[in-house]
């Protein structure tokens, strides 16, 4: 735990009591604040009384006496509208602020990498953290992924802390500043939490609000047009220091992996074309993020490759789950969006796709143009008869097969019937999986049970 001696005798209100706002109120607890904790959730008040937290809802607290809200980044701060918790506080004039900013305000001199995007950053948060364990350089990772932030390792001047920052995050940030900030990529998501595309980037952009010292180093993926505009308008603002990145171009001043060949502005590089782990462009485009922070932090070159080498990856991200009788199966369950199943199926031929669920703001239209890596559709979830329409006028057939083990039957006797050398089953949804399962992850797994328990004996 990070005590949080910032806030040391200062009346202070949680709202939200999952990990993070179970960590958040154990660390002001014993950092000297008086603490009060809801959650608008029966079970989780009942969870939080058994770690001995007070409960009050904030909405009925005298805010004349309290000195700020800590708001779980789940918990609407805007949009579609402010949670009443939120509401009391701002309408009093206190600050709304999240666990990230009481990290910041709690980590002296130890550096801060913050990555954020649409998609990818679980994936090069854990590689950044993975070269540079291998470097030896004492390191946590935390935030959106990993442990809530407040529950890491007390921290050092010497550590380096590395944070998966989401839109709902950032949003929650008054003072935190990152000593390398790296921003992704961004297409549609999460629209009803920040009103419209314009909300969506502005929040994400506050990765870059605040300073920390006299040089701070921006990494910017530049192959969507909001990346390439956030780059070069950062690149006129004091104290930054601004490296693009790409997996499509080649950028003389910046890092770049074209067909698999990362070189970065000093001509010095590796190759990724062979890493199952880092497979298709938009794992690419994460290397050279990772590269880019491990450079800045003067890590050789060559300690680099062999880190991105050992790299094994996440699950439910182009997660590798067996091959059978010559049939592969893939899971990509946090593809939730239809801009990463697009960069899922560009990475495999002779696809059996499985996609559906609630559909997001971009629905399928990114995937469209990989359309021709595609044998089936296996369709599932709320979104299965909307999909079929845009398919079948795209020349695509499908099949509705309305859930996970349904659809999975079906791609894997389709497949073993059409005989063709390397066939892939593919779980990437294009969709949030709300309808029928908790999350993602839950998802997967259970693509995961469903092929282990079928075919476990050839399981890699």
């Amino acid at each position: 735990m990070i005590p949080v001696i910032s806030r040391n005798s200062q009346h202070i209100a949680v709202f939200g009591l999952g990990a993070s706002g179970r960590a958040a109120a154990h660390a002001l607890t014993a950092g000297g604040s008086t603490v009060t904790a809801w959650d608008d959730n029966a079970d989780s008040r009942t969870e939080a009384t058994n770690e001995n937290i007070v409960l009050a809802d904030p909405v009925t607290l005298d805010w004349s006496r309290q000195d700020a809200l800590i708001l779980s980044p789940g918990v609407p701060l805007t949009h579609p509208q402010p949670h009443p918790a939120a509401q009391a506080a701002l309408a009093a004039g206190k600050p709304v602020i999240g666990d990230i900013e009481l990290l910041f305000e709690n980590v002296g001199d130890a550096k801060l990498i913050g990555i954020t995007g649409t998609n990818g950053k679980s994936t090069t948060s854990a590689l950044i953290q993975h070269v540079l364990q291998v470097a030896g350089l004492p390191v946590q990772i935390g935030g959106n992924f990993g442990p809530p932030v407040l529950g890491l390792d007390p921290i050092s001047s010497d550590d380096t802390v590395v944070l998966e920052l989401s839109s709902y995050q950032l949003d929650l940030i008054e003072n935190a500043a990152f000593d390398i900030a790296v921003f992704l990529n961004l297409t549609p998501d999460h629209l009803n939490r920040h009103g419209d595309m314009d909300g969506y980037a502005a929040a994400k952009k506050r990765i870059f609000r605040n300073t920390r010292s006299e040089r701070q180093m921006a990494i910017i993926g530049v192959d969507d047009d909001h990346g390439a505009a956030i780059a070069a308008e950062l690149s006129g603002w004091p104290g930054w220091i601004v490296i693009p990145i790409s997996a499509g171009q080649f950028l003389k001043n910046g890092v770049s992996v074209i067909d698999g060949s990362l070189s970065d502005q000093d001509r010095r590089g590796c190759d990724v074309s062979g890493i199952d782990t880092l497979r298709g462009r938009h794992n690419w485009q994460n290397a050279a993020a990772a590269w880019s922070v491990a450079r800045a932090l003067d890590i050789d070159p060559e300690v680099i490759a062999q880190a991105f080498l050992t790299f094994r990856g996440l699950p439910h991200r182009l997660e590798s789950v067996a091959t059978i009788a010559g049939i592969r199966f893939i899971n990509d369950s946090k593809a939730t969006n239809g801009e990463a199943a697009s960069q899922a199926l560009s990475s495999f031929d002779d696809i059996y796709w499985i996609a559906g669920g609630i559909a997001k703001e971009d629905s399928l239209s990114p995937a469209l143009n990989c359309l021709d890596r595609v044998r089936h559709v296996y369709l599932i979830g709320e979104s299965s008869r909307e999909f079929e329409a845009e398919l079948t006028k795209h020349g695509v057939a499908s099949t509705v097969s309305g859930d996970l083990a349904a659809a999975l039957q079906d791609a894997t006797a389709d497949a073993s019937a059409d005989g063709l050398p390397a066939p892939v089953v593919l779980l990437s949804p294009a969709c949030a999986s709300f309808d029928q399962y908790p999350n993602f992850a839950r998802r997967g797994d259970h693509f995961r049970e469903i092929v282990m328990r079928s075919f476990g004996e050839n399981a890699p």
